[in-house]
């Protein structure tokens, strides 16, 4: 295979292949062959369900290896009621619950861990919320500059327009 080729499979530029160890691009071949074999057997499914993904597992010597899970990225694939997720999942109350408390758990953790949550106004529709905390972030990264600065440069923009 070709750097041109193996560049357009892996997701990196030639430069970032030449990086990588002889270990790290074959770990990386392996992925990506996975990946493939993944998206085949996605595209044989349909309707509510899990769908195939790849990734590695943690630690020093990752495998690579496919996994069933909810894709939320395709809410037709999603379960609309909690009915229709125990039905599917076949899952007994004491998992249910578990379930529960690690995805509300995993919620708070991310809503109080997001350092633009003080300066984001809730009464933003969630799409204005969301490209909000985009807008800082790539510009706080593009210009060099602090979130906090980046906000007080950016909100008050955000504020004339959405807050109508």
């Amino acid at each position: 295979m070709s750097d041109k080729e193996l560049s357009e499979v892996l997701g990196l530029s030639e430069k970032e292949i030449a990086k990588l160890t002889p270990e790290q691009l074959e770990r990386r071949k392996e992925l990506a062959t996975a990946q493939k074999e993944a998206d085949a057997e996605n595209k044989t499914r349909s309707g509510v369900g899990t769908r195939v993904f790849a990734g590695q597992t943690r630690g020093k010597s990752s495998l690579v290896i496919k996994y069933e899970q909810f894709d939320d990225s395709k809410p037709e694939t999603l379960p609309k009621e909690l009915q229709g997720f125990i039905d599917f999942t076949q899952a007994k109350e004491p998992d249910l619950l578990k379930y529960l408390i690690a995805g509300y758990n995993a919620s708070m953790y991310e809503a109080a861990s997001d350092p633009l949550a003080e300066y984001v106004d809730y009464a933003w529709l969630p799409e204005v919320q969301t490209q909000f905390r985009l807008v800082v972030r790539n510009y706080s990264r593009g210009a060099g500059v602090s979130l906090d600065d980046a906000v007080e440069l950016i909100k008050p923009g955000f504020v004339k327009q959405f807050s109508k």
